[in-house]
């Protein structure tokens, strides 16, 4: 799937079970055309200019409808705006101090989350 232009392009992990997973809870509950879902572990992925495949795969990313680039704690408040029921969790997110707490432990699970794909990939489906 490509970035599109005017709506929000969220860029998540589909080889990651963990991710796909979350990502597909967001999709049952986005409104419709507000956000193009990205997996960018596709072959024909093609990354946004300046960025690259392996650097979008390590960390959850969302391109914003003005084109900025968000990621870690960002990219999921951005996305939890969209949401319906997501958006207190957003609104909380904003308080100072809480994006710094969000993405010291979202740092901490990605050196984690290696151990906790292999644990899902064994599982059968």
């Amino acid at each position: 799937m490509a970035i599109e232009n005017n709506c929000t392009n969220v860029l998540y992990d589909g080889s990651c079970p963990i991710c796909t997973l979350e990502i597909n809870q967001y999709k049952k509950i986005a409104p419709e055309g507000q956000i193009n879902w990205v997996d960018v572990s596709a072959s024909d992925f093609i990354p946004p200019l300046g960025q690259s495949k392996e650097s979008l795969m390590k960390r959850f990313h969302a391109i914003k409808p003005n084109g900025d680039l968000v990621s870690g704690a960002a990219a999921f408040v951005h996305v939890w705006e969209q949401l319906p029921g997501w958006r207190k969790l957003a609104s909380i997110a904003k308080i100072p101090g809480a994006m710094e707490i969000m993405d010291f432990g979202y740092e901490k699970f990605l050196k984690i989350r290696p151990n906790i794909q292999s644990f899902f990939k064994k599982r059968p489906v």
